[in-house]
């Protein structure tokens, strides 16, 4: 909480309500004040499903490109494999 760590969290096709659940523990636990959250959820696009990770790693680049600590949580980073897979066909 108190870490400095800037915590980039990246939710790819996941539902609405499972990212709900995660944002309201993080605000529990006094964490959503040093945490970004990047949603592209199950009904986004594949499009947007395929470039959140991409926006999580240029966020966490900014903040070491600064010189602080940041930490990327991508979850579920397979959903990104099935969405590029989509785009591709």
């Amino acid at each position: 909480r108190d870490s400095g760590i800037k915590c980039i969290y990246v939710a790819i096709g996941q539902k609405a309500s499972t990212i709900s659940n995660v944002v309201r523990k993080l605000e529990e636990h006094g964490a959503l004040a040093n945490t970004i959250v990047v949603v592209a959820t199950a009904s986004e696009s594949a499009a947007l499903q395929y470039l959140a990770p991409y926006a999580g790693c240029a966020m966490g680049e900014y903040f070491r490109d600064r010189g602080e600590d940041a930490l990327i949580i991508y979850d579920d980073l397979s959903k990104q494999a099935v969405a590029y897979r989509q785009i591709s066909l």
